[in-house]
């Protein structure tokens, strides 16, 4: 059958653009475009049209989830096989193709209500994309935008799901505490999307957190101080992770869901890979920190000391 390859981009309600942009530039250098329509902020951070949108609206909750295949005809057959299994789908209109700068899509829900978006053609921009403060940029490519984490319901049943219907690999587990998560991947990437149980606030569909991979470790570092110099509400502090082994470090959004911002994560070859069961998620670092009593960003009238790059 035919599956997806990669995570081509991200969509998500936010109520506080200005604190969102001054994060997305401050720290990870992201470009907001300047064609965007009114009240939709579009970010660049390679050379597709865009990879991240934000729409001003009443709450803060993922829009939709952008999934990559390679060709129409990789479209065409997955459509008939999520429609073969009882997935309603539905084609993407010209219009919204537009809107995300795709060839075609098409649309369907997961088993949590997220709406899922399956396309093919990305849009790529004339002008290359060059990151801000002077930054080596992101590992995207073949490798996809990044990875998500969602919390299901029913996370076997979601798993499954997504195996099934979406073509994704197991890559491994980590069970902990409270907490029991699923990685998958699509790609070289270890792990393009993963799922946990639902745990504190978060319900079936809600956000954990978005993934970056930056091209290096130099950067990382560089945003950290930045992070720390500047008050950004970090929810867990630079650290190294077991099963992808990526080093990175986690901020709270305006949204209160989180991105994390990392190197060197691992690669897999489904030739020779062999999930493995971890029972924690880090080898060092990674401290948890609770949320601020305000999640807009940068504290109101401070100055990103960006020069420090």
């Amino acid at each position: 059958m035919s599956k997806v390859t990669g995570l081509g981009y991200l969509g998500a309600t936010i109520t506080d653009p200005e604190s969102w942009h001054q994060l997305l530039l401050t720290l990870y250098g992201l470009e907001r475009r300047t064609d965007s329509p009114d009240g939709i902020h579009q970010y660049r951070l390679d050379d597709q049209h865009h990879r991240l949108t934000l729409y001003e609206g009443a709450d803060d909750k993922v829009a939709h989830v952008g999934w990559e295949v390679d060709t129409r005809e990789d479209l065409k057959l997955l459509a008939a096989h999520l429609s073969a299994n009882g997935v309603e789908v539905k084609a993407g209109e010209s219009g919204l193709c537009k809107e995300r700068a795709v060839m075609e899509l098409i649309v369907c829900s997961d088993p949590d209500g997220v709406r899922t978006e399956i396309f093919f053609g990305p849009k790529q921009d004339a002008t290359p994309f060059t990151p801000a403060h002077g930054m080596d940029g992101y590992n995207t490519g073949e490798l996809g935008l990044g990875h998500i984490v969602l919390a299901s319901d029913d996370p076997d049943a979601t798993v499954k799901w997504y195996r099934e219907m979406l073509g994704f690999s197991l890559s491994d587990y980590i069970f902990w505490d409270d907490i029991e998560a699923t990685f998958l991947h699509c790609n070289p990437r270890h792990h393009s999307l993963a799922f946990t149980n639902p745990v504190g606030p978060l319900k079936g569909g809600d956000l954990n957190h978005l993934m970056l991979e930056s091209k290096s470790m130099d950067d990382v570092g560089r945003a950290y101080d930045i992070a720390l110099a500047n008050e950004v509400p970090i929810a867990m502090t630079l650290g190294r992770h077991t099963n992808d082994r990526t080093t990175s470090f986690y901020v709270y959004t305006p949204s209160g869901w989180w991105i994390e911002y990392g190197y060197g994560g691992a690669l897999i070859d489904d030739a020779t890979w062999e999930p493995k069961f971890y029972n924690a998620p880090k080898l060092w670092g990674h401290e948890m920190r609770p949320p601020p009593e305000s999640l807009n960003g940068l504290p109101a009238g401070r100055t990103p000391e960006v020069t420090e790059r």
